[in-house]
């Protein structure tokens, strides 16, 4: 399936003229997607899919409807349109609607990689085995998957809306298990697939894993912790997840209500959205062809803004962020290129700031408690160890943990220099942080 903005142009301006509506919008996403997957040091899956589809949203005075289609023919298309345009007269009005929005200038994002768009399944099995020989080399065995997608997306609307943007995406994990309860995990991820260092990501699992073994049970309550990157990008996803936009502010139940202007965490962090930051899963425009503004949540400690969409901007009367997901959407906006600032320290002196504490590599399951207090639940995984007198020295079962985001971020004492970008939803760029205090509630536990 080739693809390409002219001809993609012209298919939403031909949708947009079957429509009688007072607005249409067309939302066009074109996906190739390819994966290699891999468990028990063996590559089990290597599948392609190519995929084109539209979501027309219809407006018929304050009634919205929208349908989706990823049959292209003109008489499947018509029908589509007629289809969205019933079920919004069909609805009830919604005395809160304003306007679809209209056009506003575009910058141009590091979105695009042609090396990703040319990675080949060779390219693919050929980084898995080298995960998967240093794990067989240690007698341990590894699992994982490495993903590479080509989005072509496109946003029309009838108010003179037209954005266009190609974009790359490659993600490369892998989880490695070794005997007497050890167990390792990496990741990376970004526009480049060609960036990837799959020799270090092995390194990093299969060197965790090994001295993850034989882990010791320590006793639960609040202890000085090292965050890893991987741990902290979990906890500043679930952080975008509670409402750090505009719906959930009015609405009341974001984690900002009641905080803009006030501290929320240590001078020194600065949490932003920032799309066009090469580091970050960057791209020029929403899922309503509106540009992604740098919008600062966090500033040097104090809650700053909120992101929006255009309709809760319209309703607000507020600059748009363009933060949207595609319609129909009740989550309100969300935070797609998040970035936490980075600070002057190395892992290993942020460990060395530690006289007794916990190293985390990685959070699994987690979920929001209270979206309010900002507070998340969830578990440590892949390599949780014990630091004594400024190093790593025994590992630890995996515990379970409640913990106040505000609290730990308010209690930050180093920040570490390299970033990374994760992705377990939402992806983030986030550096290690040393927290002077993390709530551990429970231990992990064999079942007999």
């Amino acid at each position: 399936m080739q693809l390409n903005e002219r001809d993609i142009r012209a298919l939403c301006q031909q949708i947009l003229s079957y429509s009688q509506a007072d607005q249409t919008e067309v939302l066009f996403l074109g996906n190739q997607s390819a994966l290699t997957r891999f468990a028990v040091n063996h590559i089990h899956q290597n599948v392609a899919d190519e995929d084109a589809q539209v979501s027309i949203r219809c407006v018929v005075g304050k009634r919205v409807g929208v349908v989706n289609t990823n049959a292209l023919d003109e008489a499947t298309l018509r029908a589509t349109v007629a289809r969205a345009s019933e079920i919004a007269r069909r609805q009830p009005e919604n005395p809160e609607w304003r306007s679809l929005p209209g056009p506003a200038p575009l910058s141009h994002a590091p979105a695009f990689s042609e090396a990703t768009a040319a990675y080949t399944p060779e390219a693919r099995a050929q980084a898995v085995q080298t995960i998967i020989k240093l794990a067989k080399d240690k007698g341990f065995e590894a699992a994982g998957a490495f993903e590479t997608n080509v989005q072509h997306i496109a946003v029309a609307n009838s108010l003179g809306v037209w954005a266009y943007e190609p974009r790359t995406e490659a993600e490369c994990h892998a989880v490695v298990m070794a005997d007497d309860n050890g167990s390792g995990y990496t990741q990376r991820m970004g526009t480049d697939a060609s960036t990837f260092d799959v020799e270090a990501m092995a390194r990093e699992a299969v060197e965790t894993a090994d001295r993850s073994r034989n882990p010791i049970e320590l006793e639960i309550g609040e202890y000085e912790t090292v965050l890893d990157t991987y741990a902290v990008a979990e906890m500043i996803q679930n952080l975008a997840f509670m409402g750090l936009n505009a719906q959930a502010q009015r609405e009341g139940h974001g984690p900002f209500v009641g905080r803009l202007g006030q501290p929320v965490a240590a001078p020194a962090i600065t949490l932003a959205n920032d799309p066009l930051n090469p580091l970050t899963m960057a791209a020029s425009f929403d899922f309503e062809g509106q540009p992604i503004q740098r919008t600062t949540l966090i500033d040097h400690g104090t809650a700053k803004a909120v992101i929006s969409d255009s309709f809760n901007a319209l309703l607000e009367d507020q600059p748009n962020t363009g933060n949207a997901l595609p319609a129909p959407n009740t989550w309100g906006p969300l935070a797609l290129n998040l970035a936490l600032a980075a600070g002057d320290q190395s892992l290993a002196e942020l460990i060395k700031g530690v006289e007794r504490g916990i190293y985390v590599t990685r959070f699994h399951y987690t979920n929001p408690v209270h979206p309010v207090k900002a507070i998340f639940t969830g578990m440590t995984r892949d390599g949780t160890f014990l630091i004594e007198h400024g190093e790593v020295t025994r590992p630890v079962k995996s515990f379970r943990f409640v913990q106040g985001i505000f609290e730990a971020l308010r209690d930050v004492r180093g920040i570490g220099r390299e970033q990374r970008l994760a992705k377990d939803y939402v992806p983030v760029l986030a550096p290690a942080l040393h927290v002077g205090a993390w709530s551990f509630t429970g231990v992990q536990r064999e079942v007999q």
